[in-house]
């Protein structure tokens, strides 16, 4: 017996499905990645506690991934498991009239349709971000002038070890793209969120507005993982890739979006070494030509 086959049978006697050799191209946006050794839907907390102290036990390498909206996974896999919160991690609820506590697992437009239906508003910004709870808190995600730290107040994690615990306010160190979490290797299970009571129908039409400002301006029709540099301090990332004419740029089945020259997309049958090979092209062309550094917000697997 493997070690792949000790953590997919104790997964499988606490009830959370496991899958060997799982292509990862099914679960992130990129519809790219070769497959995991073990795919696990964890369903609780305490679940969760168990399975990643066997990886750590039996020196299993293991990561939490959300929707895989910001991902980019190699075509040679994983060598290990891949965890994905399920069941009590998507339970949305109220915790009082402004405050909502989310799992990590819930989708954000989940949690962006609960405030819209109790009034609450705080997360327009947010409506159409493809990704996790806690993949948007890990990465401080934002749009339209909105980001997670203005609304997330505390956040709850689980150590590898299996400590649990909780950070507020000042200690989760938000910053662009970033989070305490993206530093200590906390796996964040929930979040805790203070909206502000406002007209549903100004809420709707708000989240309308930004929608239809994405769809006009986004390649949302291919697979992609969103914006794939972070923005350079006084530029933007997209207008110094279309200023260097790289719009529609390609590399295998890796393009440079001609909607939106921030984005790369998949137009069938793209690798991860397409991508890869294409962003160093970009980063390679921006600075020769106008000086600026790149940083890929894109998380590479």
């Amino acid at each position: 017996m493997d070690r792949t086959d000790i953590i997919c049978n104790l997964s499988e006697i606490l009830n959370c499905e496991a899958k060997q050799r799982e292509p990862l191209s099914r679960h992130t946006t990129f519809k790219i990645g070769g497959a995991a050794d073990a795919y696990i839907s964890v369903t609780s907390l305490s679940k969760l506690s168990t399975i990643v102290r066997e990886c750590e036990e039996s020196e299993i390498d293991w990561m939490v991934i959300g929707n895989g909206s910001n991902l980019l996974v190699s075509d040679e896999g994983y060598r290990g498991a891949v965890l994905r919160l399920d069941g009590d991690f998507r339970r949305i609820s109220l915790v009082d009239d402004c405050t909502v506590y989310c799992g990590a697992g819930a989708s954000l437009a989940a949690l962006c349709k609960f405030a819209l239906s109790n009034g609450l508003s705080g997360l327009e910004f947010a409506w159409g971000i493809p990704g996790t709870v806690g993949g948007a808190v890990f990465m401080n995600a934002g749009a339209y002038g909105g980001e997670m730290k203005q609304v997330v107040f505390s956040v709850s994690h689980l150590t590898p070890e299996g400590d649990i615990g909780r950070i507020e306010s000042d200690g989760l160190e938000f910053g662009y793209r970033t989070s305490v979490y993206r530093k200590n290797g906390y796996i964040i299970t929930g979040a805790t969120v203070k909206l502000k009571k406002a007209n549903p129908d100004d809420i709707r039409a708000a989240m309308d507005d930004y929608f239809g400002r994405r769809s006009s301006k986004q390649p949302l029709e291919y697979p992609s993982a969103g914006s794939v540099f972070k923005r350079p301090e006084g530029a933007f990332a997209g207008a110094l890739i279309e200023q260097c004419g790289l719009k529609g740029h390609s590399h295998g089945g890796a393009q440079v979006s001609e909607k939106h020259a921030g984005f790369i997309i998949n137009t069938g049958g793209a690798s991860a070494n397409d991508v890869k090979a294409l962003v160093r092209e970009i980063q390679t062309k921006v600075y020769d030509e106008t000086g600026y550094t790149l940083e890929c917000e894109l998380i590479i697997l």
